[in-house]
């Protein structure tokens, strides 16, 4: 008998956590040490493997001129991207209504605690690690990013002499790759372990008030994906949908059940070159640079989330509030951290920027974590099509295969 796909068995592990989170209530609790096991692993491999990568890709570019045009490239995707999706989350606001008409007692000001977000000078000055080790063993994407785009910029200048050091880093992915390929074998489990005590924990008496909420935030994020993402994949990285989405679903179904970006990275990186068959230099250069600043589900929920709390207060938001709204919340998704909760801190710059009561938050503070998964798993679907587009515009002759499509 045939051994089911990993994709199958993330989908049925998916499916037994919901039976069992359902059946068993907050009980179910006493299976999370499955997930943060699973999480652990990935954890184990996420700054390695991002240093390793990293400075394979850019020092495989081979030229500062080429490193510069990747990036305009990527991050060109990525904003524009983000702009669509906050347009289309305030869309799917107006039409869905969700705030409106929801018997929910308003919470008293200051009952949610938001971190304050720092300013844009001090957030761009800390990109720069002043100990690249400190960034590693904390995991802050940005400092490591930081890192290995020197050190991947130092290989190419010195030339010759920095061949040993560059390929110590391509045996190191390649050894990090296959340790990730061995994690991913425990998905099911790990997917398992997440999900049942989440499930137990909210159930429906909580999801059916905020049931709008979470319809919308859904809606919005599919229409996302096969709109935007879908047509930029078969237009401009003329590649298949088909084997796009099948290619990419185990790293939307982890990045769904983990809601953290950056904690999925080894396994997008392992399924955009292995599934989908984008090169190792773009995927390498892309994929960490995207779980950093694309947040394209959160730019969509931005939108929903912000009309909810207008609509819950009875206010009616002008023109200037709304380009407000899509403005600050496109530039915030730059900063947004890819790990759970990010998407409290990006509302709260949000509704202070629009003049919106901050204390709204409160409102979808409960069902978060819910939305969290839309969210994460479309970003992950965004990074990985910004992979295949830049991908295609970097090798416009070589079509893009999958180098093996095995789960």
């Amino acid at each position: 008998m045939k051994r089911p796909s990993l994709l199958t068995q993330i989908l049925l592990a998916f499916v037994l956590a919901i039976i069992v989170g359902s059946i068993f209530g907050s009980s179910a609790e006493v299976v999370s040490p499955l997930g943060t096991f699973f999480l652990r692993l990935i954890q184990f491999v996420i700054a390695p493997l991002i240093l390793a990568t990293l400075v394979t890709g850019i020092a495989s570019l081979g030229s500062g001129k080429k490193l510069a045009r990747l990036g305009a490239k990527t991050v060109g995707f990525f904003l524009t991207t983000t702009l669509i999706a906050v347009s289309l989350g305030l869309a799917i606001g107006f039409l869905f209504s969700p705030g409106e008409g929801l018997n929910i007692e308003p919470p008293a000001t200051g009952s949610v605690e938001v971190n304050e977000t720092e300013g844009v000078v001090t957030t761009l000055l800390n990109i720069i690690p002043t100990n690249p080790f400190a960034a590693l063993a904390e995991q802050n994407i940005l400092q490591i990013i930081f890192f290995a785009a020197a050190l991947g910029i130092g290989i190419t200048i010195v030339g010759e002499k920095a061949i040993p050091v560059r390929r110590f880093f391509e045996g190191f992915a390649d050894v990090l790759l296959k340790i990730t390929g061995a994690i991913m074998k425990l998905a099911p489990i790990g997917v398992f372990g997440i999900m049942a005590p989440i499930v137990g924990n909210y159930g429906l008496a909580v999801l059916l008030p905020l049931g709008k909420v979470i319809l919308a935030v859904a809606v919005a994020c599919m229409l996302h994906v096969l709109i935007v993402y879908g047509l930029a994949v078969k237009t401009l990285g003329k590649t298949s949908l088909l084997h796009f989405f099948k290619g990419m679903a185990p790293a939307a179904l982890v990045g769904f059940t983990t809601s953290s970006s950056a904690a999925t990275l080894p396994v997008t990186l392992k399924n955009a070159q292995e599934r989908v068959g984008v090169s190792k230099e773009t995927s390498s250069f892309v994929l960490p640079l995207g779980a950093t600043i694309n947040m394209d589900g959160g730019a969509i929920y931005q939108g929903i989330a912000v009309l909810f709390i207008a609509q819950f207060y009875g206010i009616e938001l002008t023109m200037l509030q709304i380009f407000t709204v899509m403005l600050t919340a496109t530039l915030a998704s730059i900063g947004a951290a890819g790990v759970p909760g990010a998407g409290l801190i990006m509302l709260a710059m949000v509704l202070s920027s629009a003049g919106l009561p901050i204390e709204g938050i409160a409102l979808v503070a409960a069902i978060d974590r819910i939305l969290d998964m839309f969210r994460t798993g479309t970003n992950i679907l965004g990074d990985a099509a910004a992979s295949v587009v830049i991908d295609r515009s970097e090798n416009k002759n070589k079509p893009i295969e999958a180098n093996e499509l095995a789960s």
